[in-house]
C-alpha cells in the first residue's frame, strides 16, 4: 500500500499543449463561440488527457468488476448474494442491459470476476480485507484494463456493494449513516433502517483502522471497488480518460480524491443515478455529472451510455469545417 501511496503522490498532469490547440481551434469552427456547451469542455478533456489534438474516441472499452461481499449476510439487499455470480453468467451470456449498449455504441465490454466465492469479510466485525487482499485486487484492476483505449467506462456488479459504497463515503466525507444509505436494489422500511445501522455499524468497529483514504477503501470496501480504483489510476498513468458510472463506481474512484486532491481529474461522471447518494457523491468531488435518466443499474450502464456524447464532441471539434474553409463569415467584433 505503500507503493500505491507513492504513486498517487507523483501523478502525472495534462498535456497543455494539447488543450491549447483544442482551444484555440473551437473559435474557428463554423459556429457561434461556446454554442456547443459542454461538447467543447468534453473534446478538450479528452485532448488534455489523451496527450493528443485531435482527440479520438474510436476504442471505447468497458470494464465491469464483479465482486461480493460478507456484509450481505446482513440481510443489506433485496437479492441474494449467488445473483452476483448469476448476472455475470448473464453478462457473458450477453443477456444483460450493459451488452446491449455497449453494441449500440460498438463499445468492448470486459467482465472481470473477483474471487466470487470468497466474500470479503463482513466489515461490522473487523477490515473487510487484508492489505494483501487489497493490494491484489486494486493491481488487479490496474493491469485489467485495455492500454489502447481512448476512453475507459467503468462499472461493477456486487450485492451488497452500495452498503460498501455508503460506508466509504461515510468515512471519507462525514455526516451521519442516513445521508449515504440508500434503497440500493430495492430494500425499504424496516430493511433500509437495517442497511443504515449496518453502515454505521462498519464505520465505528474500522475506525481506528481507517488512519487514511485508501485504508478506509480497504476496510469497508469490496474487491470489485478496489479493482475500479486500480482501473482509475491505472488509467491516469496511461493516458486514458475515465468514464465513471453510478453511486458505486464514483464511491470506488473517490478515495483517490480523498488520499490526493486532483487525483480524478482525467475522470468525469456520466450521469447522476436515482440513488439517493449520488447526487451528495458528485457534488462532493466536486463534479457536474453530463445527465440525469433516473438510472440506478450499475453494470457501467451510465457510463457507457455517455459515449455518444464523447464520440459527438470529438467528431463536432474535429470534423467541422472552419469559417475559412467553408468561406462563411465570421462574426464582427464590436
Amino acid at each position: 500500500m505503500d507503493d500505491l501511496r507513492g504513486i498517487l503522490r507523483d501523478l502525472p498532469g495534462p498535456d497543455d499543449e494539447a488543450a491549447r490547440r483544442t482551444v484555440a481551434r473551437e473559435p474557428q469552427l463554423t459556429k457561434p463561440e461556446g454554442s456547443l456547451g459542454r461538447l467543447e469542455e468534453l473534446s478538450k478533456w479528452l485532448a488534455s488527457w489523451q496527450g493528443r489534438h485531435p482527440p479520438c474516441a474510436d476504442l471505447i472499452a468497458a470494464h465491469v468488476f464483479a465482486g461480493n461481499h460478507g456484509v450481505a449476510a446482513r440481510g443489506v439487499s433485496a437479492f441474494p448474494a449467488e445473483v452476483t455470480r448469476q448476472m455475470v453468467a448473464n453478462f457473458l451470456a450477453g443477456g444483460a442491459a450493459i451488452n446491449q449498449l455497449c453494441k449500440t455504441f460498438d463499445v468492448a465490454l470486459t467482465v472481470d470476476e473477483m474471487d466470487l466465492d470468497r466474500p470479503t469479510a463482513d466489515f461490522t466485525l473487523g477490515p473487510a480485507m487484508s492489505e494483501a487482499e487489497f493490494v491484489h485486487a486494486f493491481a488487479f484492476g490496474m493491469e485489467a484494463i485495455d492500454r489502447e483505449a481512448d476512453l475507459l467506462c467503468l462499472g461493477e456488479m456486487g450485492i451488497a456493494n452500495t452498503t460498501s459504497a455508503a460506508a466509504v463515503c461515510l468515512a471519507l466525507f462525514g455526516g451521519d449513516a442516513g445521508y449515504w444509505t440508500g434503497p440500493g436494489t430495492g430494500v425499504t422500511g424496516a430493511a433500509l433502517a437495517n442497511k443504515t445501522a449496518v453502515v454505521a455499524d462498519g464505520m465505528a468497529t474500522n475506525r481506528a483502522a481507517m488512519t487514511d483514504a485508501l485504508e478506509v477503501l480497504r476496510c469497508l470496501g469490496g474487491r470489485e471497488l478496489a479493482a475500479m480504483a486500480g482501473a482509475v489510476l491505472a488509467g491516469r498513468l496511461r493516458g486514458i480518460p475515465v468514464m465513471l458510472d453510478g453511486f458505486v463506481c464514483c464511491a470506488a474512484a473517490a478515495p483517490l480524491q480523498a488520499f490526493q486532491p486532483g487525483a480524478l481529474d482525467h475522470c468525469r461522471v456520466a450521469h447522476v443515478s436515482a440513488e439517493p447518494a449520488h447526487r451528495h457523491l458528485v457534488e462532493h468531488l466536486g463534479m457536474r455529472a453530463f445527465f440525469d435518466l433516473g438510472m440506478r443499474l450499475g453494470e457501467a450502464s451510465g457510463a457507457v451510455l455517455a459515449v455518444g456524447l464523447a464520440r459527438a464532441a470529438v467528431n463536432c471539434h474535429a470534423g467541422m469545417a472552419t469559417f475559412h474553409q467553408a468561406m462563411v463569415s465570421n462574426r464582427t467584433d464590436f
